[in-house]
């Protein structure tokens, strides 16, 4: 990374850490916004960041607050200390309704699985259980080299969660999924970005700048082509002939909009 490079990142970084919501010290959950990016922080560095039920609520309300504003184009996910997250609070976990479709993992998942815009998570240190599930549902995952992963469910007396059992075997077939879900133990960056989960591995320094470098490239991109097209990723369906046709309409339709047009005289002026 170049000086200027590395210091128009710092800068970002301290705008964005300056000006939001939710920026007092003893909030486990911080949110701020700032040039069309939704940073959500896991706050609570002595525990790890093991995440309460109160903690899955702060975040399913910051993402339905980002999926109603038109201005808010990308979420970044990203942690306070040394780790991304420890996983559920267990003790907080077994104190609450055990229901998980109405406690607030559950409506977490769930806000997951329907956000319509882009996911960046910037990640580190530990990455436990739903740590790394949620990264299933992201668009893109920056990790720090450091960062050990580990969906531990089975030891536990429990099961796979968030589709992970449906997604992991697409990512990193039969094998090697039933190696990560059925023995639960920690892995490596290098393990994860083999297998297809991560799209940077940066030095733990530069995890959550690069993070935001992401973000900010995202939401300078077109925002209907942006959204479309995690639509279309994301859109069941196997049938290519059917996904041909869906995507040419979108095409054709795309090729009259202001954006395309604008695209098209930039190229041809160059």
């Amino acid at each position: 990374m170049t000086y200027s490079l590395a210091v128009r990142f710092n800068n970002l970084f301290e705008i964005v850490s300056k000006k939001g919501i939710n920026m007092s010290a003893d909030q486990d959950i911080l949110v701020t916004i700032e040039q069309h990016i939704m940073s959500i922080s896991f706050n609570r560095p002595e525990k790890k960041n093991a995440i309460t039920d109160a903690m899955y609520h702060q975040v399913s309300d910051a993402m339905k607050q980002a999926a109603e504003d038109d201005d808010i184009r990308v979420v970044l996910f990203t942690s306070e200390g040394d780790d991304f997250t420890s996983g559920n609070d267990i003790a907080d976990f077994l104190r609450n309704d055990i229901n998980i479709k109405e406690a607030g993992v559950g409506r977490f998942l769930q806000a997951l699985r329907s956000f319509h815009k882009p996911i960046v998570a910037a990640v580190k240190g530990s990455v436990v259980g739903i740590g790394t599930t949620m990264l299933f549902h992201c668009d893109f995952v920056v990790a720090a080299t450091n960062s050990v992963f580990a969906m531990p469910f089975v030891p536990l007396g429990l099961c796979p969660e968030a589709a992970s059992s449906l997604i992991l075997p697409k990512l990193a077939g039969h094998q090697l999924a039933s190696e990560l879900l059925m023995l639960g133990e920690p892995f490596d960056a290098e393990k994860a970005d083999k297998i297809g989960l991560l799209n940077r591995l940066v030095d733990k320094r530069e995890v959550k700048l690069q993070a935001l470098a992401l973000c900010q490239k995202i939401s300078a991109l077109p925002v209907e082509s942006v959204l479309l097209t995690k639509k279309l990723l994301k859109m069941p369906g196997t049938d290519i002939g059917d996904r041909m046709q869906t995507e040419v309409r979108h095409f054709t339709r795309l090729l009259g909009q202001p954006a395309a047009q604008k695209a098209f005289q930039s190229f041809l002026s160059k």
